[in-house]
C-alpha cells in the first residue's frame, strides 16, 4: 500500500487533459503565492497562487495526503462546492499547497488538523512515498500543473471532526477495491492527482 517509488514524474504532456465548459469565479485565497518549481521539484521561487492555476498555468510545488485505517481503508474526502477547481469531486484525504520554507510533511500535519481535525498523536510515521509531475485543465476556470509528493500514514486513531467549508464528505473505501473496480464506484468523480497518485501506488 504505501511503498517508495522514488521520484518518477507523470508526464505533463501526457496528464494533460482538457475538459470543455464550466464556470469562473475567484477564490478567497487567490492572493496567496505558491512556490514555483522545476521538473525536480527545485524552488524557482514564488508564483501568485491566481496565476498558478490560470491559462497554462505555472508549475508548482504541491501534495496529497492519504491517511488509511488499520484495515487497508482510505479516508477520501469531497471537496468543498466552494472551492474553485474540482469542487465536489472525491480527493484523498487532504491536498495542498506547502509555503516557502515548509516541508511537505509540515504542511500535511497541518492540514489534517485543520480541515479534519486529525492531530499527529492519531498516527505514526507521515512520510513522502512518491513524487510526479502532472498536468490537468478543469473546464475554463483553471489549471493544476504541480510536482506533487505523496504522503502516506496509517491512523490508529479515527476520530475525525472535518470542517465543512474544506470539506463536503467523508468517505472510507477499502482501497485495493477502489482501484481494481472502479466501475464499482463509477459514481465517484475522483481528482485526477489522487487517480495518479493511486495507479502509480499499484504499480510495482
Amino acid at each position: 500500500m504505501a511503498s517508495e517509488h522514488g521520484s518518477d514524474q507523470e508526464s505533463a504532456g501526457q496528464e494533460g487533459v482538457r475538459e470543455s465548459a464550466g464556470r469562473v469565479g475567484a477564490h478567497e485565497n487567490a492572493a496567496q503565492d505558491v512556490v514555483a518549481v522545476d521538473a525536480d521539484d527545485t524552488e524557482q521561487g514564488l508564483a501568485n497562487r491566481l496565476e498558478a492555476h490560470t491559462g497554462e498555468g505555472i508549475r508548482h510545488r504541491a501534495f496529497t495526503t492519504l491517511l488509511f485505517d488499520e484495515r487497508g481503508n482510505i479516508l477520501l474526502a469531497q471537496r468543498s462546492p466552494e472551492k474553485r477547481l474540482w469542487d465536489t469531486y472525491w480527493d484523498g484525504t487532504v491536498a495542498s499547497h506547502p509555503v516557502q520554507g515548509e516541508t511537505q510533511v509540515e504542511a500535511a500535519t497541518a492540514r489534517l488538523e485543520e480541515e479534519l481535525g486529525v492531530d499527529e498523536s492519531q498516527y505514526d510515521g507521515l512520510e513522502v512515498t512518491d513524487r510526479f509531475e502532472y498536468k490537468r485543465y478543469y473546464y475554463q476556470e483553471g489549471v493544476e500543473h504541480e510536482v506533487c509528493a505523496v504522503l502516506q500514514a496509517t491512523l490508529h486513531d479515527t476520530s475525525l471532526d472535518p470542517d465543512p467549508a474544506e470539506v463536503g464528505g467523508i468517505m472510507w473505501v477499502p482501497y485495493e477495491r477502489l482501484h481494481e473496480n472502479r466501475r464499482w464506484y463509477r459514481q465517484l468523480r475522483l481528482c485526477p492527482w489522487f487517480e495518479i497518485a493511486m495507479r502509480r501506488d499499484f504499480q510495482e
